[in-house]
């Protein structure tokens, strides 16, 4: 059997200095920090600007946004099969062209299907360009080693929104719409197609418990345990991230203070980020996995239950932030600290498919809960709730030796 947590060297593994291509990790935190900014944090700051300039229904504008996380959780599934056999250059710089499209049609836009059809090509870009892809090319480049880069990169990509919200801002007060995105449409392809050609290493044995392949695992109790927990917490975050803003308002605190508490608590997010590895040394997979969702139920339940003072709401959200740091790196290492390597482009895929469509639709479906339920408290109230089902499913994740 291999053990996951003996390193072994050789290029297979990129344990040696010289088998880990350096400018990859450079590369891909710029390109984490661009595509994220451009194609997705771009999008909350000027869709009023495009829904006024147009006529066109926020909600039809949003929903494509959407509709663009529902392709990416889709094509996900099939870019970490190629990431697996291929390696991630091609893919990569493949989906930066699509960026660039995807942002020019939408930019240039006649009506609402062409806009529609731009964002569903953004959906293909976020799926070869994202964290996903990225990840799988850093597990198989790093491991055992992997987590250190793995926060290295997500540390880049958290920058995405402080750098290009204010950016973005800034351009459209210049700009219309349209030419703040052709301007945004930066491209990233040089940087994957150069810095992404390191020699892609083998795939290592799988340890005992995932022989048989990438299906016999997808199909394992324990997989579908772990993408359940994965994504009932992935929508309990994703709306109290959006509802946030509308709980602090729903409580008589103004504008900028609900931005504040928001802004505040993604800087939690990044020092989350800075802790996970210390986590990861001294937890079990399934320990950590169980833990953490708990902490997410616990933030989100105290959100619900206090109604102030302001400074004690910012130190929960921050407190949220963090959780929601280390979720990001949990996902990324689930797959390596139960099934090793060898399949894990293919299997993160699979993964990352509900809960990138629970993100898309968590937005939607708190909103639509908060009348309903009494107010948003009581959506939160619903959403600990949910976070601490996907708490006690995490039990059953850990793989049968």
């Amino acid at each position: 059997m291999t053990d996951l947590n003996t390193p072994e060297r050789g290029a297979a593994t990129g344990t040696g200095d010289r088998s880990r291509p350096r400018a990859a990790l450079l590369a891909l935190c710029a390109t984490q920090i661009t595509s994220w900014g451009i194609v997705y944090y771009a999008f909350p700051v000027l869709n009023p600007q495009i829904t006024a300039d147009t006529g066109w229904p926020t909600g039809a504008t949003t929903a494509a946004f959407s509709a663009a996380l529902l392709v990416s959780a889709l094509a996900g599934i099939r870019v970490g099969r190629i990431i697996d056999h291929r390696g991630p250059r091609t893919v990569m710089t493949i989906g930066s062209v699509l960026g660039v499209l995807s942002i020019l049609t939408v930019a240039a836009a006649p009506n609402l299907p062409v806009f529609v059809a731009g964002w569903l090509l953004a959906g293909l870009s976020m799926a070869a360009t994202f964290y996903q892809p990225a990840f799988a090319a850093l597990t198989r480049w790093w491991a055992p080693d992997h987590i250190r880069a793995l926060t290295i990169v997500t540390l880049a990509g958290g920058l995405a929104s402080t750098i290009f919200a204010p950016v973005t801002a800034a351009l459209a007060k210049h700009l219309s719409w349209r030419a703040t995105y052709a301007v945004l449409a930066v491209i990233t392809i040089p940087a994957h197609a150069l810095a992404l050609k390191a020699p892609w290493p083998k795939a290592p044995p799988a340890p005992a418990h995932a022989t048989g392949g990438a299906d016999v695992v997808a199909r394992s109790r324990p997989f579908w345990m772990l993408a359940a927990a994965l994504t009932l917490s992935a929508f309990a975050v994703s709306a109290v991230v959006v509802a946030l803003v509308p709980l602090l308002l729903e409580r008589g605190f103004t504008t900028t203070e609900a931005a504040w508490a928001l802004g505040l608590g993604g800087a939690g997010q990044t020092v989350g980020r800075t802790l996970y590895a210390i986590i990861a040394r001294r937890t079990g997979a399934t320990a950590r996995t169980t833990a953490l969702i708990a902490l997410g139920a616990l933030t989100t339940a105290a959100l619900a239950l206090v109604p102030g003072p302001y400074a004690l709401l910012v130190a929960l959200s921050v407190a949220a932030g963090m959780v929601r740091g280390n979720l990001t790196l949990l996902q990324a290492t689930a797959i390596t600290d139960r099934w090793g390597t060898t399949h894990y482009g293919s299997l993160s895929g699979l993964l990352a498919a509900p809960t990138t469509a629970a993100s898309a639709l968590a937005p939607f479906a708190g909103a639509a809960l908060a009348t309903p339920l009494g107010g948003y408290p009581h959506m939160f109230g619903l959403l600990a709730l949910i976070a601490g089902l996907a708490a006690l499913v995490a039990f059953g994740t850990k793989p049968r030796r």
